[in-house]
């Protein structure tokens, strides 16, 4: 009878001395279920002046990193915007030199010769080659349709693309009130990439950037930015051409 209460003692404080470990695997598990949502903050046709400046406080303020897609021939006087994007940790992609469909889409070559420029005119500002490009009105648009040809062409001149999967309708609508803007920006999708706006046109997108910023850190998004290694975007509509 003795042995038995001695062995008996001997796994119950086993069992105590073990459970709070037990315990932490758990947590940790659940965090790591979290950490598997993640979110990217996408902002094209920038750097928009005082609109992009508020976007960048919101972003310093809450510690998340984004990524700016920039528009060429905006950098010109706004170098201190890009070096400020760049020194604050975000990602710097292409939209083209001049963000006109007219030239963009005429051919595979002028296209490239766009993000090219861009590239270029961002190079002189940051002495960095940018490599990720986001098609201005998005690869599959009024004007034109994605093309196998094309994304062979982007890859061979080392681009790599990225589209949205939830847009907030600030470019075409930019004068959105903040609280449809936020709206719009909400999914519970394992991997977001919200597609917003920094021209100087697009005041209440900054507005609603915080309310954005907040659902996703309740709902325990992890916010990354993109770089060349994150997985393209894009959908071929026109695979024979």
């Amino acid at each position: 009878m003795f042995n038995f209460l001695k062995k008996t003692s001997f796994f119950l404080l086993f069992l105590i001395l073990i459970a709070p470990f037990y315990k932490v695997r758990c947590e940790e598990g659940s965090i790591e279920e979290q950490s598997k949502k993640t979110v990217y903050l996408t902002f094209d046709d920038g750097p928009g002046g005082k609109v992009t400046l508020e976007v960048l406080d919101t972003l310093q303020k809450e510690n998340v990193p984004a990524t700016f897609f920039i528009i060429g021939n905006q950098i010109c006087g706004q170098e201190d915007i890009i070096l400020r994007m760049k020194n604050e940790g975000h990602s710097l992609g292409l939209h083209s030199f001049s963000h006109d469909r007219n030239i963009l889409y005429r051919s595979n070559g002028d296209f490239i010769n766009e993000m090219k420029k861009c590239q270029d005119e961002l190079f002189r500002v940051t002495g960095d080659y940018y490599t990720i490009l986001r098609f201005p009105f998005g690869s599959n648009n009024s004007t034109y349709r994605l093309t196998k040809s094309m994304v062979d062409c982007i890859h061979q001149s080392g681009f790599t693309i990225y589209d949205w999967t939830q847009d907030t309708l600030d470019g075409a609508n930019p004068n959105s009130s903040p609280d449809l803007i936020l709206n719009r920006a909400i999914s519970t999708d394992d991997t977001v990439v919200v597609l917003m706006h920094t021209s100087n046109i697009n005041m209440n997108s900054a507005k609603a950037l915080p309310g954005i910023i907040k659902y996703y850190k309740s709902q325990g998004y992890t916010f990354k930015k993109i770089t060349p290694n994150t997985e393209e975007i894009y959908k071929i509509t026109r695979p024979n051409c």
